[in-house]
């Protein structure tokens, strides 16, 4: 062998062990030997290879130590297979649609970045997508400024407690530590799922009503927490509401969420064929009325007031329909 296939060779296997050091947070030297098919020597000269080159391979000491890909003054390159690469470009035009400001700039350059260097049967793809899909949204996106938004979603996956400048629905501006769990999405607005911990309760907070954020750098640890997802349908679509009720619907969780979307209420499977949902409204005659327009077969199992003016609104409509 040569020395151009020795030196492509090795300039291959570096790619590899970048590609994996990217895969999860940490290997130690036996994993990437045994994923490389090479010694654990190897992967050490190799290891310092990468770090000649610039890329911040940083090494933990001891018997449960190891590598992992650290962070450095510049970004490594990305290896991504091909699906990879497909679902990056779409999501970055998912992306680019005016929610989060600060991003539209970034989105574009990513994308055009992207395009330049994808395979031509990967790049076809991409542009189908691109040019064939339009956008039809009921409202414009509630606009959440870009520093704030990865400064909520830092505090949440580092674990640090915020304080932020919140404005209620009544306008009404008041300063609130919370402990941040996750950032929702819900159609065009987005929610911090948070636990107030002055209230000593879970919260979700709109981000487009947020205001200043200050991150205290007090590291907290959540128990228990609810599912994000959950909490914000629960403040969607049943808290504010001076009624709730709790329906059976003889449908599959899949199937109810056709019927009554997650938005409007909180879904809970029963059995393999019906679906518990809990819903609010703004009282029983509206909230009668509504069920009864719903389509299927629904059991009322709270309130009884709501299954007494449902069976009155069906009994009017059948005698007037005789």
């Amino acid at each position: 062998m040569d020395d151009d296939d020795r030196g492509l060779r090795s300039s291959a296997r570096l790619l590899r062990l970048l590609s994996v050091l990217q895969a999860r947070p940490a290997w130690t030297a036996s994993q990437l030997a045994e994923r490389l098919g090479v010694t654990t020597r190897t992967v050490r000269r190799d290891v310092t290879r990468l770090r000649s080159l610039g890329y911040p391979v940083d090494a933990e000491p001891g018997p449960h130590g190891g590598y992992r890909l650290g962070r450095g003054g510049s970004m490594p390159p990305l290896l991504l297979a091909d699906e990879e690469a497909v679902a990056v470009a779409i999501g970055l035009r998912l992306a680019a649609d005016g929610s989060v400001t600060g991003l539209d700039d970034a989105t574009v350059s990513a994308l055009a970045k992207l395009d330049q260097v994808l395979p031509t049967a990967l790049a076809v793809r991409v542009r189908a997508v691109h040019e064939t899909v339009a956008d039809l949204q009921g409202r414009s996106p509630d606009r959440v400024d870009g520093s704030l938004f990865t400064t909520l979603a830092q505090a949440c996956r580092q674990g640090q407690r915020i304080r932020v400048a919140y404005t209620d629905r009544a306008g009404t501006e008041t300063e609130r530590r919370v402990d941040p769990y996750r950032l929702v999405r819900s159609g065009p607005r987005w929610y911090l799922a948070a636990r107030d911990v002055d209230r000593d309760a879970w919260r979700t907070l709109r981000l487009d009503r947020i205001g200043h954020v200050h991150v205290t750098r007090q590291p907290v640890t959540l128990t228990d927490p609810p599912d994000p997802v959950e909490l914000v349908a629960r403040g969607m679509g049943v808290d504010p509401y001076a009624m709730q009720a709790r329906l059976r619907l003889p449908l599959s969780a899949e199937a109810a969420q056709q019927v009554i979307p997650r938005t409007a209420g909180v879904h809970e499977p029963d059995g393999a064929d019906a679906t518990i949902v809990t819903a609010g409204g703004p009282d029983v005659v509206r909230m009668a009325r509504w069920v009864a327009s719903l389509g299927p077969a629904i059991e009322v199992l709270d309130p009884p007031e709501l299954r007494a003016e449902l069976r009155a609104h069906l009994a009017a409509l059948a005698a007037a329909n005789p």
